[in-house]
């Protein structure tokens, strides 16, 4: 049925490009299709709008409430939500070993599998995640038992079943053929699925897992498919050296020659990429999943963002479970936030550690960290556009499916306790006053505030 929502909007068109609509509507028809949006709602009504409220339902926003896009999560690993917490005080290659192996060998056990992965798209739908790529495992059936449930749920998807030939251990490991072979299975068992909501996405663990041979036949594949490719590249210092003792180049080299940097591909953390690896992303289209909760937890470093937006690279947000210890982008918002301004004290302090740098550059001094607007663009249409899904969602355009959320301010934890002198408050213009709501729940608010979740027009929450 096609739906009218009217009451207050906000989303983005670019970094620096935030739409506000207090007096807002947003027309979906019965496709799940945005055919109107604006702050004229009555001048639409008296228009074109005319046919189309003759068959819609009309939903109109409380006072307290906006409707925002749904959240993108570039980045998470859908088997490790059961292990959510654990080994964070590790490095990443030792917690690969001790915690993230031994329990993702697990789900060759489809019942084990189905009752996790119920949780987390339950998990993730809740915490207002309309879009998500989901790393699986190296088990196929358990991986396609995924997809089905983000499916069943109504979630936008893609989901990879993960890829590794080497460097594992011994039960959690695949011969060359036998990768290869199931991936192929896997991409058409997906297609079997016939849904555009939920899509395969190749997956290599990290270059550290896979053989040339693997990596180039998992190329191929994507190659031949047009299909979504992610993987990881320059999280950490230990990994990065490993990675050039193996290939002989650089991280985002060993990728690139296996025909892996593509415009649909999202690789996680780029944490310490170097200039002329950001050139090479450039050049292929390739995006970067910033996951700032990870790359803190597991000791990586801080991504400077704002470096890889100057040079064209797209960035989403990954929340990374369970290197990173919360499925909400909404927590990945905050942190993004913290990790910049974090840059902030040590470019403008001329600190590494407790030492000094020498010869900081202009750059540094005038560094001005990402702003909550910004993060909100990065959480939806920039996450959109890093998982080249910009033409289908991330905001509010004509033509994109709906993916959205309905937030209320005014239950907990973002109830007002009377703080707000009437008079002052009032005194305020609408625009502010929603802003300062939209501030509230960024930077105070969780999922009990996300009162409707809606993906391609269908309500989910």
């Amino acid at each position: 049925m096609a739906k009218l929502f009217l009451g207050q909007v906000i989303y983005t068109k670019a970094l620096d490009e935030f739409v506000v609509y207090t007096k807002g509507f947003v027309a979906v028809n019965n496709e799940g299709k945005i055919v109107a949006v604006g702050n004229d709602y009555q001048s639409w009504k008296s228009g074109n709008g005319a046919n189309f409220l003759k068959d819609a339902r009309i939903i109109v926003l409380e006072k307290e409430q906006f409707l925002m896009p749904g959240f993108v999560d570039c980045h998470i690993h859908a088997p490790q939500v059961a292990q959510i917490g654990l080994g964070l005080d590790m490095p990443l290659l030792e917690w690969l070993n001790t915690y993230t192996f031994p329990l993702e060998a697990k789900f060759a056990d489809q019942e084990f599998a189905k009752k996790v992965y119920t949780r987390v798209v339950e998990s993730t739908i809740k915490s207002g995640t309309t879009l998500a790529s989901y790393f699986g495992t190296n088990n196929k059936d358990s991986t396609v038992i995924l997809a089905k449930e983000a499916l069943r749920q109504g979630q936008r998807a893609l989901v990879g079943k993960v890829c590794s030939n080497c460097n594992s251990p011994d039960f959690y490991v695949e011969k060359t053929e036998e990768s290869i072979n199931a991936t192929k299975e896997f991409v058409n068992d997906m297609k079997n699925l016939g849904s555009e909501l939920v899509k395969p996405i190749i997956t290599p663990r990290f270059a550290l897992s896979c053989t040339k041979e693997l990596l180039k036949g998992l190329g191929d594949i994507a190659k031949e498919n047009n299909l979504h490719i992610q993987s990881h590249i320059s999280e950490s210092v230990a990994e990065i050296d490993f990675v050039k003792q193996l290939f002989s180049t650089s991280y985002a080299k060993a990728y690139d020659n296996a025909g892996l940097l593509t415009n649909k591909t999202v690789m996680a953390h780029g944490v310490h990429l170097e200039d002329d690896e950001i050139v090479l992303l450039r050049e292929r289209g390739t995006s970067v999943a910033h996951c700032p909760a990870s790359n803190t937890m597991l000791s990586s470093g801080f991504c400077d963002v704002l470096r890889l937006l100057r040079n064209n690279i797209k960035v989403g947000l990954g929340t990374d479970v369970s290197g990173g210890n919360s499925i909400s982008i909404q927590d990945a918002i905050l942190r993004t936030l913290d990790v910049s301004h974090h840059l902030e004290f040590v470019k403008k302090q001329n600190i590494i550690g407790t030492g000094k740098m020498n010869n900081v550059g202009a750059e540094c001094k005038n560094y001005t960290p990402i702003n909550y607007k910004q993060a909100i663009y990065l959480a939806t249409l920039g996450g959109a556009e890093a998982l080249a899904m910009d033409h289908v969602c991330g905001n509010f355009e004509i033509g994109k499916e709906f993916d959205a959320l309905i937030v209320d301010t005014s239950i907990y934890p973002l109830h007002n306790f009377g703080f707000y002198n009437p008079e002052d408050y009032n005194k305020k213009s609408d625009e502010v006053k929603l802003l300062e709501m939209v501030q509230k729940f960024i930077y105070t608010g969780d999922d009990r505030n996300i009162v409707n979740v809606f993906v391609a027009g269908q309500q989910v929450k």
